[in-house]
């Protein structure tokens, strides 16, 4: 029989310990469909049809197809240093794109995903395009992505520079994963909630921008000043107007000193 996680509430530690445990026992089911001329894994002493792969490679040779949702997919990731499968994600969102009913997308992480400007940056661009994102302080795993609630994709922590995936399709199993991953969800904060009162971790080139601006420095001299154009100037000005949720360089001001961020 094949074991399963049973329902712990609210925890992203539960949520981790649940993909831990998908990941490293025997509750998985032994099927993968595989592309024509594919041979059994026998990495893992196995000749069944095994559920890890290992290596971005053979996770989209042997399960790329898993990835398409038609209703739900749904990610949770302690930050955005997730797979990289070059040329897949624009696929997939070319797909969604191109569907009559998109399927609802929900991204979670932890506060390590705003951890850098360029980060933050991404994932208000994310929201702005209707993925549902929330921010979790309890840890999450590695890597979770559920697609429409029937198959789970779970990513170990890199080895020797290569991860391990396991697909996980056992009813039991991935509603475990589902169960957690929807209790660590509704005890995170939403996006915007979060950001709201915490500052931006602005790069050095943005705050001197915003001193030049509390300065009330013309955007010509200012952009002098920086060795920059005038027109890069403005693109980062925009940027950090975003990333303080400012609608004008007056409210930007008013936000930067809120956030300490002059003195």
């Amino acid at each position: 029989m094949t074991p399963t996680v049973p329902f712990c509430p609210g925890t992203g530690e539960r949520l981790a310990a649940c993909c831990h445990l998908a990941a490293r026992t025997g509750a998985v089911a032994h099927w993968i469909p595989m592309s024509v001329g594919t041979r059994p894994d026998t990495s893992t002493g196995s000749t069944d049809l095994n559920v890890t792969l290992r290596g971005e490679a053979a996770l989209l040779e042997r399960a790329g197809h898993l990835f398409e949702a038609r209703e739900e997919f749904a990610c949770a990731a302690r930050d955005l240093d997730t797979w990289a499968l070059p040329g897949f994600r624009e696929r997939l969102l070319a797909k969604r794109r191109a569907m009559r009913h998109a399927p609802a997308v929900r991204k979670l992480y932890t506060p390590a995903a705003l951890a850098t400007e360029e980060a933050e940056r991404h994932l208000l661009d994310v929201s702005r395009a209707g993925v549902a994102v929330r921010i979790c302080t309890a840890p999450l795993p590695h890597e979770t992505i559920v697609v429409d609630r029937r198959v789970a994709i779970l990513a170990g922590p890199p080895r020797a520079g290569v991860r391990e995936y396991t697909v996980v399709r056992s009813p039991g199993v991935v509603a475990g994963v589902v169960s957690l991953l929807q209790a660590a969800w509704d005890r995170s904060a939403d996006l915007a909630d979060h950001r709201r009162d915490r500052a931006p971790a602005l790069t050095d080139e943005s705050r001197r921008i915003l001193r030049l601006l509390a300065e009330g420095l013309k955007d010509e001299a200012a952009a002098r000043r920086l060795g920059m154009s005038l027109r890069t100037y403005r693109r980062r000005v925009a940027e950090i107007l975003v990333l303080l949720d400012a609608e004008s360089r007056f409210q930007a001001g008013l936000r930067a000193h809120e956030l300490g961020l002059l003195p």
